[in-house]
């Protein structure tokens, strides 16, 4: 039977379209069937969206849902629910778990359990070295076959620099991202935050900016003699987005991505020794904040991300210095975005929405991203105005790892849809009529 909904009264935003207007969007099995004038007057449900914001749905292409191997922390049920309550309707997650995704029966697993337990799309990210030890080339091929989208060993960058260019040369052949966690290991040592005053103030070994900023000028060096699309995960450093700028320019295949915490905290949170302030890359200096920013501004960094890494409470209760590194963010990162950059004035909603949605999509050549007649309708529904306060015992992930617990914030979503089917609604704030 033909299940139609139609949203209406609320702020459409495409950017795929340059769509920017108070308008309705209507959805017909589970695809979007008309924007604008030509949406019909009635449905089978009708939602009032006045005071809302209408986008593609949301798109996170980096974060950790640690199955298999470490469920206790996250799951792919879990995880997926607290992104549909973020406003995701897609996530893709990084191969680091236990077993690492280094194989296509790796893959397989990921996207049968996603399709059996998920509540938004989920894509698979394939280790680029066997066990993720930046050594042996792992089956990309077989991976691409199986459905992985991009590659990494995120967590660890591959040092070997004759490896690395054969993973470049090798995904070039499939045209898929390569995603790199850029840190020289034989710089950050032992380092558990931020080498500078701060550090030195706590007695703890720092991980110097520059880790991150030779692996990026390198790889972009190697990037263009390989000829494959070069991702930068998680900067964090002014000196890398200034490099991934001066590439853009060259007309390099170059992008980026950044994520809240890199926007909004530097590495005097870490003053209280609170492990939930410890993350891979570190919180850097204020200066090193600015240059991000700046970045999203020009638009030298492409996309906003999570990494969405989950512990357990016990490993982050550890000292600072021995606790894991890592995270939450997929319930909070629209508000966390907003705060940083519609409210600072930095860019506009069309802009956020493009880093959070568009922008993705095309990087790992799915479907999403676009509000187009035809596409499906993995649609969010975002309410900018309300205030609410961030409180980690009330999120839906399986831990409380966040560094913006009791924080006050505005902007939250109000629904999600995949294939016009709601996978979170907020009935306080969406009305039905």
């Amino acid at each position: 039977m033909s299940q139609t909904i139609l949203i209406r009264g609320g702020r459409v935003i495409d950017p795929s379209q340059q769509i920017d207007e108070v308008t309705s969007l209507a959805i017909q099995d589970g695809r979007i069937a008309a924007v604008g004038k030509s949406a019909p007057a009635s449905a089978d449900e009708v939602i009032d969206a006045a005071g809302l914001i209408v986008t593609p749905g949301l798109i996170d292409m980096h974060v950790h849902l640690r199955e298999p191997g470490h469920e206790g922390s996250e799951t792919i049920e879990s995880g997926t629910a607290a992104a549909a309550a973020g406003g995701f309707t897609a996530v893709a997650c990084m191969p680091n778990t236990d077993p690492p995704l280094d194989s296509d029966s790796a893959v397989e697993f990921v996207l049968r359990q996603a399709a059996l337990t998920g509540s938004t799309r989920v894509y698979a990210i394939g280790a680029l070295t066997k066990g993720r030890q930046g050594q042996e080339l792992a089956e990309l091929g077989l991976m691409v076959r199986a459905g992985a989208v991009a590659f990494s060993d995120d967590g660890c960058g591959i040092a070997d620099a004759a490896v690395c260019l054969r993973a470049m040369r090798y995904l070039s052949m499939f045209d898929r991202l390569f995603i790199q966690h850029c840190e020289d290991a034989s710089l950050v040592g032992d380092g558990c935050m931020n080498a500078g005053p701060v550090a030195t103030r706590l007695g703890l070994p720092g991980v110097p900016a520059i880790a991150e900023v030779v692996m990026v000028q390198r790889d972009v060096t190697l990037a263009a003699e390989a000829g494959v699309r070069y991702h930068v995960a998680h900067i964090s450093t002014a000196g890398a987005v200034e490099i991934v700028r001066q590439a853009k320019q060259a007309g390099r295949r170059i992008t980026a991505e950044v994520t809240p915490h890199h926007l909004l905290l530097t590495d005097e949170a870490c003053a209280t020794y609170n492990a939930d302030f410890k993350m891979s890359p570190p919180l850097r200096s204020q200066a090193d904040v600015a240059a991000c920013v700046a970045g999203v501004r020009d638009g030298t960094i492409d996309c906003l991300v999570t990494d969405h890494a989950p512990h357990e409470r016990e490993g982050k209760e550890s000292e600072f210095q021995y606790a894991p590194f890592g995270v939450i963010g997929l319930e909070t990162a629209l508000a966390l975005n907003i705060e940083a950059l519609i409210t600072a004035k930095v860019i506009g909603w069309p802009r956020l929405i493009e880093m959070m949605s568009t922008r993705p999509a095309q990087l790992l050549g799915v479907s999403g991203g676009s509000l187009k007649v035809g596409q499906p309708a993995d649609v969010t529904l975002i309410a900018p105005d309300l205030e609410w306060t961030i409180d980690a015992e009330k999120l839906r992930s399986k831990s409380r790892n966040t560094p913006f617990d009791g924080r006050k914030v505005r902007g939250q979503a109000a629904g999600t849809l995949v294939d016009g089917q709601w996978c979170y609604r907020d009935a306080t704030v969406i009305r039905g009529a």
